[in-house]
């Protein structure tokens, strides 16, 4: 859990573009919000949303267009100086989404799991790295013997393991974990989260968890940013978002999260979501704080309107 209202990493403004002035695709538009020390903030939306581009921009793969992110107070988006690449690269690291294609498939696990430190010459000798990454394969799981294997003699759950290993040695202080869960057999999903959710604890980890699957991320985040067509449509605390979802894209993707009862699944009512549900011509949505750790966009009209749902709960 947070701790303190330290804040971490503030987003502010953010635009992302692809493509040419020709054939310009804005993919993320003006999204704003901070990530505080040792919490998982979830980041959900269906795919091409603009999550992933998001998290991709934090670890500075992806350029910002426009707006500002910083880490610890420091601006790290544009150009920036050596000392603070080298800091960003060592405290702010990325699981991907599919544990083969992130793996170096010609490499043993040895140099996979190294490649960091070996970049950042962070070891003090060969038995120093060799000790590292024993710890670092041994915190996931997995034998320490695995490291003079190849990434295809192992199951997927395994690789994702490999993959969490090769962030760990790194020692960092922010994950941007991108759906590290979505590509593995659902038996093998919670003893992956298990091990985020340990190692977290353990070490005062801090998360941004990118996912579309809203039932796992209700689990395992402190505070939920649901993003549409690149913009934060609804940002709570977990519980609270999915106890008064207040936004309809929130309530449709909620309203489509399988349910284990399977009377209450075939009962339920999914909600479609139907963006000409709003008039934003004239009076236009601002992001807005509607009750405490709740804030959603919105116009006017509707501010009144989510006011009333939330105070007839009461």
């Amino acid at each position: 859990m947070k701790n303190n209202n330290e804040v971490l990493l503030e987003v502010n403004n953010l635009k992302v573009e692809f493509g040419g002035k020709k054939n310009k695709f804005v993919a993320v538009k003006g999204v704003s919000f901070n990530v505080y020390k040792g919490e998982t903030f979830g980041l959900v939306g269906e795919s091409g949303s603009g999550k992933t581009t998001i998290g991709r921009a934090i670890m500075r793969i992806n350029e910002a267009a426009e707006g500002e992110i910083k880490f610890k107070g420091k601006k790290i988006n544009g150009k920036i100086s050596k000392e603070l690449d080298r800091e960003v690269t060592e405290k702010i690291q990325m699981i991907f989404q599919d544990p083969m294609a992130s793996l170096n498939e010609r490499a043993k696990v040895d140099y996979i799991v190294s490649e960091g430190i070996y970049n950042l010459k962070k070891f003090k000798d060969e038995a120093d790295r060799k000790a590292k990454v024993e710890k670092a394969l041994t915190d996931v799981g997995l034998l320490p013997e695995f490291a003079s294997r190849f990434p295809h003699e192992f199951s997927g759950g395994q690789r994702q393991r490999i993959g969490i290993a090769r962030v760990l040695i790194m020692e960092p202080e922010l994950v941007v974990a991108d759906e590290p869960i979505s590509a593995l057999d659902v038996s093998i999903r919670a003893q992956v989260l298990n091990i985020l959710s340990h190692l977290q604890k353990e070490r005062g980890l801090t998360y941004i968890f990118v996912a579309h699957d809203l039932s796992v991320v209700r689990f395992i985040t402190d505070r939920i940013a649901v993003i549409h067509k690149g913009k934060i449509v609804e940002l709570a605390e977990s519980e609270k978002l999915f106890e008064n979802p207040l936004h309809p894209y929130t309530r449709a993707l909620i309203s489509a999260v399988p349910q284990p009862d399977p009377i209450a699944e075939r009962n339920k009512v999914i909600e479609i979501y139907d963006p000409s549900c709003h008039n934003y011509d004239v009076d236009k949505p601002e992001w807005v704080k509607i009750e405490e750790d709740h804030y959603i966009l919105a116009n006017k009209e509707e501010i009144i309107k989510y006011k009333e749902i939330l105070e007839s709960k009461v």
